[in-house]
């Protein structure tokens, strides 16, 4: 989510910087009541830009993050920044989302999320540790590899494609997704 933000701010930090360009220009055109104006106006943009919560306030997307549990393990996730994850985070975010997961195929674990969310399907071809929305309402967890149309969610960072294999191969697991 911290990429997001630095997209968002950066637009608007070249809009703070034309009309910073233009308060200065139109400082030697008029009396000095018009440069302090155009200083309150820049301050008050300024404000909005270094506080990302209180230009969208009660977005969990920008105050809080998502961590995943297989089983008792939590693993490292990055996160897509998508309408999708966000929806994901929002549905999290009124309590742990718990996801009983089913081995399927012999290279992927899938489960029902009990909603369905917003999709952008792509043809992709998954491998291990990458986590997808199929269908609008299910979540899949890769320990192999598959292609199909899928919406991207993440991808587990911090294990091996053999460690992750140990993870999720072995029968049904449980998943959490939690708010911290």
């Amino acid at each position: 989510m911290q990429r997001s933000i630095f997209i968002r701010r950066n637009g608007k930090v070249i809009i703070l910087a034309c009309m910073v360009s233009l308060a200065i220009t139109l400082a030697g055109c008029g009396s000095g009541s018009e440069v302090q104006q155009s200083e309150e106006v820049s301050e008050s943009i300024v404000t909005e830009i270094t506080d990302p919560v209180q230009s969208n306030p009660g977005s969990v997307e920008d105050t809080k993050a998502m961590k995943m549990l297989i089983g008792d393990t939590e693993v490292a996730v990055e996160w897509e920044d998508n309408e999708t994850v966000d929806a994901l985070k929002e549905l999290a975010a009124s309590g742990d989302l718990t996801i009983n997961m089913s081995m399927y195929g012999g290279f992927e674990q899938a489960g029902s999320i009990g909603s369905s969310l917003p999709r952008n399907d792509v043809q992709t071809t998954t491998a291990a540790g990458d986590i997808v929305l199929y269908s609008g309402n299910q979540i899949v967890v890769f320990y192999g590899s598959n292609s199909w149309s899928y919406t991207r969610l993440g991808k587990i960072t911090d294990m091996t494609a053999e460690e992750i294999t140990s993870l999720l191969g072995n029968g049904d697991v449980t998943l959490r997704i939690q708010i911290e």
